[in-house]
């Protein structure tokens, strides 16, 4: 049986014609492996999971007994590992249902805390309230 001359070349540009699709695919239009899409999905819910949790770690931490002097001493301290371990040992970095603290969730809860100011709420309502007349009544 002989093979027809334009087959070679039709097989060929068909072969080429794939690989080209899937360079393109992969490359420009976001095309994605299942695993690509797992890894980003549980990312993403992690990340979702650690912007929700990170007010209840923050309130909790302040308040602890003691939590002034604990938040000053975490201010002192200038370094993520130290504030993250200190915030995971405290237990305030678990999530419910976890055994294990979530170094991630400790790594916002200390960026979090150090917005905290040491003020208290007497001091930050007398504040506002000095500029504003229409609340005396």
């Amino acid at each position: 049986m002989r093979v027809p001359v334009w087959i070679k070349p039709m097989f060929w540009g068909g072969v080429l014609g794939a690989i080209g699709i899937m360079i393109v695919g992969f490359a420009w239009l976001g095309w994605t492996l299942d695993h690509t899409s797992k890894r980003l999905v549980a990312e993403g819910s992690e990340a979702a999971v650690i912007a929700a949790l990170t007010p209840f770690c923050v309130t909790n931490y302040m308040k602890q007994p003691g939590a002034a002097q604990k938040l000053t001493v975490l201010h002192a301290d200038s370094s993520a590992y130290t504030q993250r371990d200190m915030i995971e040992k405290a237990g305030f970095a678990t999530m419910p249902g976890n055994a294990e603290p979530s170094s991630g969730l400790a790594a916002a809860c200390a960026t979090a805390l150090q917005t905290v100011s040491l003020a208290g709420p007497e001091r930050q309502g007398t504040a506002d309230r000095s500029g504003d007349k229409s609340m005396s009544k």
